[in-house]
Parts: structure tokens; C-alpha cells; sequence
């Protein structure tokens, strides 16, 4: 079984798949694949059989599309992950039509597919102060969906470290720690400072870098 909630509304498309997430029978082994962990074989493993410790496991895809490798070897594969008796999650950004058509002649259920978009009045410039405020809150959740939503809007991976770095000191020069210790502030500053260039020097991708920097930092 497939299913997919894509689109550039993240706040709404976050909110549809955590509900889902939720609606999973309890137990059932959960396994999350971002582009940086995708292992071809792992999958095959996943939709040609159950998990040795549960009767079905649910595969959750982050972003992987993004990866050019990972999405043409995935949406070969689509039509044998639909026939699975596992599930197999994907959570997108905004998709073209013939990767939305592809889920459909893969077999995906039309409740299997949800799409968030945007409406024409939303679609203005994202304010990266939102990224900004949600960290100072120590808002995790709302901090990585207004990222996704920057991403998804365009928005540069050096205007949103900027923002974050900026935010970081301001509240170190004001000594306004919020809910951070003045340290956990300061081992952010110095982190974000050299995230661009540290994933430059080693061939990372520097919004997956940005993102683990994000699920650290709380």
C-alpha cells in the first residue's frame, strides 16, 4: 500500500500526516528513509516481505525525491510497494503531474493521495522570521514545518541560516536565553556559523545538514 501527502501547504500537509501516523495500529514497526539513509536494498527488503519482528512495518520517505537516484529506482518500484502488505508512506514537497500520475497508475487508493496546496493569496514571499521565532519558542514542530514551508516557497538555504544565526546572537546579546541555556545558544551559534561551509568542505547536502541541525538542537 501507498500513500503520499505532498504539496507547499506544509502546515496542512503535516497535520494530514501526523492524524495518519496516529491511525496506525499500535505496535507495528515504523521505519523512517530520508534521501541521506535511502539503502535500495533495505527497501526491497520492505516491500517484498514482512519485518522479522512485526507482521507488517510502515516505510516512511522523507523528501526523497528530491534525490535524483532515489526517485527514478522508487517510482519503478511503485507498483510492487502498492501490492505490499506494508505500507509505504511518502511526505513531499510540491510534485509535477507525472509523478502525482504515477502513484495513481501504480495503484495508490484515492484516499492514498493527498495533496496540500497553497492557495493563489498565500503564495507571497515566505517570512523567514517565522523559522526564526518558532526556534527562539523552542517550538520544534512548528520550527521544521516553517522550514519545509521555506523550502517548498524557494527560499535560499543561506537567507534561513542567516536568519537563525542572527536570531541565535540577538538573544545571546540580550541575554533573552528563552527556554535555552546560554551554552545550548552558543553551541547553536558556532554550529550555524559553519553549517554552510562544513557542508560544502565534505559533499553534504546542505539542507539535509540544516535539518539535522534542527532535530539537535531541542
Amino acid at each position: 500500500m501507498i500513500y503520499l501527502f505532498s504539496g507547499d501547504d506544509s502546515k496542512s500537509k503535516i497535520i494530514g500526516y501526523e492524524k495518519f501516523i496516529k491511525s496506525l495500529p499500535k505496535g507495528q514497526e515504523v521505519v523512517f528513509m530520508s534521501r541521506n539513509q535511502f539503502d535500495p536494498v533495505q527497501v526491497e527488503s520492505f516491500y517484498s516481505g514482512s519485518s522479522l519482528f512485526s507482521p507488517k512495518s510502515t516505510v516512511v520517505f522523507q523528501n526523497i525525491f528530491e534525490h535524483e537516484e532515489a526517485r527514478e529506482f522508487l517510482l519503478e518500484k511503485l507498483k510492487l510497494m502498492a501490492e505490499s502488505s506494508n505500507s509505504f508512506i511518502f511526505l513531499e514537497g510540491k510534485l509535477n503531474k507525472p509523478i502525482l500520475d504515477a502513484f495513481k497508475k501504480a495503484g495508490a487508493e484515492r484516499e492514498g493521495i493527498n495533496v496540500f496546496e497553497l492557495s493563489k493569496e498565500k503564495k507571497e514571499k515566505f517570512d523567514n522570521f517565522l523559522v526564526a521565532n518558532a526556534f527562539e519558542r523552542k517550538d520544534k514542530l512548528n520550527t521544521w514545518i516553517y522550514f519545509r514551508e521555506a523550502i517548498d516557497r524557494g527560499v535560499g538555504m543561506e537567507e534561513l541560516v542567516g536568519v537563525l544565526f542572527w536570531k541565535t546572537k540577538d538573544m545571546i546579546l540580550k541575554r533573552n536565553f528563552g527556554k535555552f541555556s546560554e551554552t545550548e545558544l552558543k553551541d547553536s551559534a558556532s554550529r550555524l556559523s559553519y553549517l554552510l561551509p562544513g557542508a560544502r568542505k565534505y559533499g553534504r547536502d546542505a539542507e539535509s545538514a540544516f535539518e539535522q541541525f534542527l532535530l539537535e538542537a531541542f
